[in-house]
């Protein structure tokens, strides 16, 4: 069920967020260190390890797919407004670094994306989905 790809992405955030402020305190910040990524990293893993193992049907990982696009934009979005007003009071350096890292970022999407020509896999018709929930 796509109930289940939420329950796994919120798993995911809870321990992404504990991870996160663990190393904020291991660094000496007091702030959320990497908690979307670290979320992200065990939503990516836990969904393949589920899949490989058989626990997870396609219903599920279309939830899992769903809620993760649903998630990055959003929370990226709510973390850069943050990161922006950081990057504009801390000068003329924080900006080259915005702007690095974003084409940076992009270019290594780009190249990933053509490396693996793995979309075919999340490629699912209605009537198969029907099919499997029937």
């Amino acid at each position: 069920m796509i109930i289940y790809g939420t329950a796994i992405l919120a798993i995911c955030h809870l321990l992404g967020d504990y991870l996160g402020n663990l190393l904020g305190m291991a660094l000496g910040v007091k702030a959320n260190v990497g908690g979307v990524a670290i979320a992200m990293i065990l939503l990516i893993l836990s969904k393949e390890l589920l899949a490989k193992k058989g626990y997870l049907p396609q219903v599920t990982q279309f939830g899992v797919l769903y809620w993760s696009g649903m998630y990055i934009p959003i929370v990226v979005a709510m973390s850069a407004g943050q990161n922006v007003v950081a990057a504009l009071s801390g000068g003329m350096l924080g900006l080259i670094v915005s702007v690095a890292s974003l084409i940076g970022t992009v270019l290594v999407i780009r190249y990933l994306n053509r490396m693996s020509g793995d979309y075919e896999t999340y490629e699912w018709t209605v009537t198969e989905i029907k099919e499997k929930t029937a």
